[in-house]
């Protein structure tokens, strides 16, 4: 059987990656928070421990066990074995991987390491999809760091991924920005 991995940000936007028997899922004892490494000039969201917290996902199959293309994409993680600790609707033996950064090697954001709305713009569109507006604010709820300073770059996305949002998913963006007080650059 192949491995699956747990998706919590842009990795639940299926239109930004390959792969395939994409499911809702829940991971038990994490939470998500924005922090920046010395490999991307962006801030960017990675997982702590934290045992009071679930968080709705993505499960996703990696075929053939081939992790090479998922772990250059997820620079900067470790991947971690997480399958006691997601639930989905899968077989019960399946293996589910999560990425986490090292603390080692994880920072604060900063004005110079901020988020890019066109990153948040591809997170919280999958989220939207998979789990509706409902999952936005499940999303917006269980982060933490939004004091982060967030890049308008909507204009000229300078996240590789970036998809085009309707008017109706940026103005939900919008308004969960506005509900968390975040500074816009």
């Amino acid at each position: 059987m192949d491995p699956y991995f747990f998706g919590y940000g842009s990795l639940v936007n299926a239109k930004t990656h390959v792969y395939q028997d994409t499911r809702p899922a829940t991971l038990r004892g994490w939470r998500r928070i924005w922090r920046r490494t010395d490999l991307r000039d962006q801030a960017f969201l990675t997982i702590v421990p934290d045992e009071s917290t679930q968080l709705k996902g993505l499960i996703a199959q990696v075929p053939n066990a081939d992790w090479q293309a998922l772990d250059a994409r997820e620079i900067g993680y470790d991947r971690l074995h997480a399958t006691g600790q997601v639930d989905h609707d899968h077989h019960p033996d399946l293996h589910v991987a999560i990425y986490s950064i090292p603390q080692s090697t994880c920072y604060l954001p900063n004005p110079e390491h901020p988020i890019l709305l066109s990153y948040l713009d591809v997170v919280l569109q999958g989220y939207l999809h998979v789990f509706g507006p409902q999952g936005v604010a499940h999303f917006m709820e269980t982060t933490d760091g939004w004091d982060t300073p967030i890049l308008n770059d909507r204009d000229t996305p300078r996240y590789p991924r970036a998809q085009q949002l309707s008017q109706t998913e940026t103005a939900l963006v919008d308004e969960h920005l506005r509900a968390v007080n975040a500074q816009i650059l």
